[in-house]
């Protein structure tokens, strides 16, 4: 049985009415307190991505909207993944920027960090969310240098500790007033907080430690998925800053409108045109879905508006089982600019017409009831 996750709200310790600019306040709070450098329980940093979690849902209209309704279920059920940090130290590098705690202490410098993450778009048909598909996807990232193999440092030229920093990438000042003393930290400028300098740069990449260059990957798009949801793939992104793991790139996935259909949700919705008299007299019609054209029989006196449900010839459930329905809407064409003989015939149908052709055996609100189930 899953572990009974905590609602976000509480986590973050604000009410479910509560302004972006509260989430962010309690998130930045809670943020400073489970710093590394500030506390030292042990589950500090577990708490610190349970907390970054939280805040990444609340912060975002459109997340918090679906778990405002549907709780957890519904963010996994419409394909919302937390986003995945390699560390403590990137977490709070990507909310809150490098010097959020800059005034904490001065022991703080440069270390391996992750790298960034890379969007990506691609555009399939509906048939294709419909099937799933594996497309091939290209984009540009950075990669680790294989010249220097990410140190930015030529071949036998090993980077040096920085001498105005000591090494430590910071520089800190200490100013005496009526007040007592305050210790001010700011990036050292020699090396721009590295902790380290090149007497020597790579040839190839000057110094950076990677290239960008064009990448493919396959991505496996899976069936039943939405217009605009993601496709994650871990760890092929940017190459990561002294050593650290590369980040992730994230396909946002469009979907093409079909003149067919109207998707709503899993089932798909298209209408069928008949004419009078085969609404009338009933009629066979080929009828197109996703798995190709259904024969459907229509039974004698169907009316316009009518809904005829295909059950199972709808959208896979993503990461689930089963499929939507198929919802047919029938509409009845009325004839135009009709020949004397025709309007002779359709006088002549009306006088021999009588009430009982027109008794509603099942009645309005009971069609109508009906059509929604």
């Amino acid at each position: 049985m899953a572990p009974t996750r905590r609602d976000y709200y509480e986590i973050l310790g604000v009410s479910r009415g509560a302004a972006d600019k509260e989430i962010k306040s309690a998130f930045r709070k809670l943020a400073r307190e489970l710093h590394p450098d500030v506390s030292e329980a042990p589950d500090a940093e577990e708490r610190f991505r349970e907390a970054a979690e939280a805040y990444e849902v609340l912060s975002k209209a459109e997340t918090r909207e679906l778990y405002d309704r549907y709780g957890h279920d519904g963010l996994r059920t419409g394909g919302f993944q937390p986003s995945d940090f390699g560390n403590l130290a990137d977490l709070f590098s990507a909310v809150f920027g490098d010097d959020l705690f800059a005034g904490f202490t001065g022991r703080r410098r440069q270390r391996a960090s992750r790298g960034a993450d890379v969007q990506a778009e691609v555009e399939i048909d509906l048939a294709d969310a419909h099937r799933g598909l594996t497309l091939t996807v290209p984009f540009p990232a950075t990669a680790v240098c294989t010249t220097c193999h990410g140190s930015g440092a030529a071949p036998g030229a090993d980077p040096e500790a920085c001498s105005r920093c000591s090494g430590s990438g910071r520089l800190q000042a200490v100013s005496t007033s009526a007040f007592g003393q305050f210790i001010r930290t700011q990036t050292c400028p020699a090396c721009r907080g590295a902790g380290r300098v090149l007497r020597a740069p790579c040839p190839d990449c000057r110094g950076a430690g990677r290239l960008t260059e064009e990448r493919t990957l396959d991505v496996e798009v899976p069936a039943g998925i939405h217009h605009g949801q993601r496709i994650r793939l871990t760890g092929e992104g940017h190459a990561g800053v002294l050593g650290g793991r590369a980040g992730d790139v994230y396909v946002l996935v469009r979907i093409r409108p079909d003149v067919r259909f109207v998707r709503e949700g899993n089932d798909i919705v298209s209408a069928v045109t008949l004419t009078m008299l085969q609404a009338a007299l009933g009629a066979k019609v080929a009828v197109p879905t996703l798995d190709g054209d259904v024969e459907l029989e229509l039974e004698a006196g169907t009316q316009p508006g009518e809904i005829v449900t295909l059950r199972g010839k709808g959208m896979p459930v993503l990461q689930g089982f089963g499929r939507g329905d198929h919802r047919v809407l029938v509409n009845v064409a009325v004839p135009r600019r009709l020949t004397s003989e025709q309007r002779r015939l359709l006088e002549e149908f009306e006088r021999s017409q009588h009430d009982a052709n027109y008794k509603d055996d099942d009645g309005l609100f009971d069609r109508l009831r009906a059509a929604f189930r």
